[in-house]
């Protein structure tokens, strides 16, 4: 989606009218405080937390400080143990690791948990490099597969095609062309179908639109299966089979628990596309607490009403004890692998003239109108050409309103860089969507579509930072892994830090240690108008116990930090 890469343009309603309704007030990110259980002037200490160094990105922290004493899911004192030692009570719990680090919880700053549980089926293609390497996987998923009417897959990346045109010749050579297949491309903005896949779905001859989706043709008018966005993809992925609401509900509890696992305490979720999502996340809340809060932005689109506008911003504060509807998200344009980015000149493949706004001035004006009523914004935008109509989009915008980002920025220009910076707009960015898929030499998709000139501004994390913006740092899962250590370690070194011997793609964009916790941190929170991303006293106590200290470590140990203790409101949702 933007995320495992980026997103688009659904022509389904995206509001079921029926679930909207008004909320009471406004939510912040951070919850509001506990009202407090106990007597009057009476603080009594829950849980203090040591370590052998307390990390707490907040300058006026004492020096010296190994403990945290934690009161009704906030953090009461940050010191010296001798200091907080003092504080427990008969009921204290006191959590001792000697050697560990403390730090603040790591927020997600792009993800999709609930929309990844309709793309992660079947057999991961995430890794497969070669063509040859697809054909051996697709035979072992075909065993794996065997009893199932379909086959599924998902996170190929269009490189593994080597040159060759991306379409369904793989899977009818290991499947035969009968059996129903559908793969999802790495970015979620594209899939490959079979030929019997595409009959189902209606499909029967090859369709452009001037936004750049549709079924793909060759040169003899015959279907490739290859079907870019997500307008076509819908029409493919109904004939899917069915995913159960208890099966989903499962799922999506796991997957909440393994981002807890890994330290993920918040995650900005760029969508609200499932019609039930907010069902199922009430459904999960109904026997316990989300190990993840989630602050939800749901699509507008060119095909959404003005009554969708105002139910969207009607719906702002919905919902739950961790979750809530806030802000609302926007595509400008697609993907460059896709040919639907919103380019200057066009790629090698003459694509990429369109946005996915017709005329642009529309999405321009939908934004005023959301900025009018208080409502933040994120904006994917990839190509240059979409990167530079947003930022002037959001700069032009009238001064004191709410928080509005940009996603993405794959490759950007020096003054758009520059007016992202000196116009507070927020840039959130994904490093290993170019440390995993972009290669030094040029030879990956990305790269040979947009040229030597546009790839050697591939994702300018440092520059970003030295313009001064706000530059929050995520996984855009599914699109890529959300292990937060591989995308601040791979943020460092520019590289696949987890691949021996890997390239680096513009070393110069390198973050320092202190940037790349800051972008999970103070810049995630920053990007949704908050002051978190600290331990100090009055703070949700959202921390991690780590086994090493992220300032200190080199990138190749970031890689293997262990979690051992993340809490939300002081609560554990993940332990070893």
């Amino acid at each position: 989606m933007d995320e495992p890469h980026r997103h688009d343009l659904p022509r389904r309603p995206l509001l079921a009218g029926g679930r909207l309704r008004a909320a009471a007030h406004r939510h912040a990110f951070l919850p509001p405080p506990h009202p407090h259980p106990r007597s009057e002037g009476v603080t009594l200490v829950d849980t203090i937390v040591i370590g052998a160094r307390v990390r707490s990105l907040a300058p006026e922290t004492a020096e010296g400080a190994d403990a945290i004493a934690i009161a009704d899911g906030r953090i009461t004192a940050v010191g010296p143990r001798a200091e907080i030692l003092p504080l427990a009570e008969a009921g204290t719990e006191l959590i001792t690791h000697p050697e560990a680090t403390i730090i603040p919880g790591l927020v997600d700053g792009h993800s999709h948990p609930v929309y990844s549980l309709g793309i992660v089926r079947g057999l991961s293609l995430t890794g497969v490099h070669t063509y040859a390497e697809l054909l051996a996987a697709l035979e072992r998923g075909r065993d794996d597969q065997a009893g199932e009417e379909w086959f599924l897959a998902w996170g190929l990346d269009p490189t593994a095609f080597e040159g060759r045109p991306i379409g369904n010749a793989a899977l009818h050579e290991v499947l035969g062309a009968d059996r129903p297949a559908y793969i999802k491309m790495f970015d979620a903005h594209s899939g490959i179908a079979s030929a019997a896949a595409l009959a189902r779905a209606g499909i029967d001859a090859p369709v452009s639109h001037p936004d750049g989706s549709g079924a793909a043709g060759d040169e003899d008018g015959n279907l490739t299966g290859h079907v870019i966005e997500f307008p076509t993809m819908e029409i493919v992925e109904r004939a899917l089979p069915a995913l159960h609401f208890a099966d989903r509900v499962a799922q999506l509890h796991r997957l909440l628990s393994d981002m807890a696992a890994v330290g993920i305490t918040a995650a900005h979720v760029m969508d609200l596309q499932d019609d039930d999502a907010l069902d199922l996340l009430a459904a999960i809340e109904a026997s316990g607490d989300l190990p993840v809060r989630l602050r939800i932005s749901p699509w507008v689109t060119p095909e959404t009403t003005d009554a969708e506008v105002a139910a969207l911003i009607e719906m702002q504060g919905r919902g739950g004890r961790r979750y809530r509807v806030e802000g609302v998200k926007f595509f400008i344009d697609g993907t460059v692998e896709g040919g639907t980015a919103w380019l200057s000149h066009p790629d090698a493949e003459g694509e990429g003239l369109s946005s996915a706004w017709t005329p642009a001035e529309a999405y321009a004006e939908r934004v005023r109108q959301f900025d009018r009523a208080g409502v933040p914004t994120a904006t994917h935008a990839i190509g240059d050409r979409g990167i530079r109509f947003v930022a002037e989009t959001l700069a032009a915008l009238p001064q004191g309103g709410p928080t509005h980002r940009i996603e993405h920025i794959e490759s950007a220009e020096d003054d758009v860089i520059a007016l992202i910076g000196a116009s507070g707009i927020v840039a959130s960015m994904q490093p290993t969507h170019c440390t995993h898929h972009v290669r030094r030499d040029g030879s990956d998709d990305w790269s040979r579509r947009l040229g030597a000139e546009r790839a050697g501004r591939a994702w300018r994390t440092a520059d970003v930072r030295r313009s001064g913006a706000v530059l929050a740092l995520g996984s855009d899962w599914p699109v890529a892994a959300f292990d937060p250590w591989e995308i601040m370690a791979d943020a460092r070194g520019r590289r696949s830090v987890a691949v021996a011997g890997s390239a680096p793609v513009g070393p110069e964009q390198a973050l320092t240690a202190a940037e790349a916790l800051e972008g999970y941190t103070t810049h995630a929170h920053r990007a949704v108008a908050s002051d978190g991303g600290r331990l100090v006293p009055g703070a949700p106590a959202d921390l991690l116990v780590i086994d090493r200290d992220p300032l200190e470590a080199s990138p190749e140990e970031l890689l293997r930090t262990r979690v051992l203790l993340t809490l939300v409101d002081g609560e554990p949702t993940a332990r070893r």
